[in-house]
């Protein structure tokens, strides 16, 4: 079993994985009020020392948008294993598309922590070895 290390920097509910689904969740530190357009780096209140070998993913909650009208700016946040220190707090980078207000300690955001890519060698070839699956956006079902 892997061990994080979670350092609070701000006062938010302790985290903790959530019984279904791989996923934990993560609490906006602050109250936030935004109006649509606005972008902001909303802290999260922690640092984490994950364990050699692994990276964290940040992504909204699948009640996100709905609740909040937030957007993830960069589509999905990745914050690897150098980003450790006792001040390297954890932000969620949003766009509103609507006025809002959060509350500290909402649920916007959540994490799961995944290895991170072995090494690799690039090899350019002339053939692929493989069938054409049927394009862009297909699964080859009609």
């Amino acid at each position: 079993m892997e061990t994080i290390k979670i350092k609070y920097i701000s006062e938010v509910k302790k985290i903790e994985k959530i019984q279904k689904g791989n996923w934990i969740d993560l609490r906006s530190s602050e109250d936030v009020v935004l109006k649509a357009g606005e972008f902001k780096l909303i802290p999260l209140g922690i640092a984490i020392k994950l364990p050699p070998g692994f990276e964290a993913h940040i992504v909204p909650r699948s009640s996100t948008y709905k609740n909040y009208g937030l957007i993830q700016a960069n589509s999905f946040g990745i914050i690897d294993n150098s980003y450790s220190g006792n001040n390297d707090q954890w932000f969620f980078a949003a766009i509103a598309s609507r006025d809002i207000e959060i509350v500290k300690n909402d649920r916007i955001c959540q994490f799961r922590i995944i290895e991170i890519q072995p090494e690799l060698n690039m090899e350019e070839v002339n053939d692929l070895d493989s069938s054409d699956r049927g394009g862009f956006g297909s699964t080859g079902v009609k």
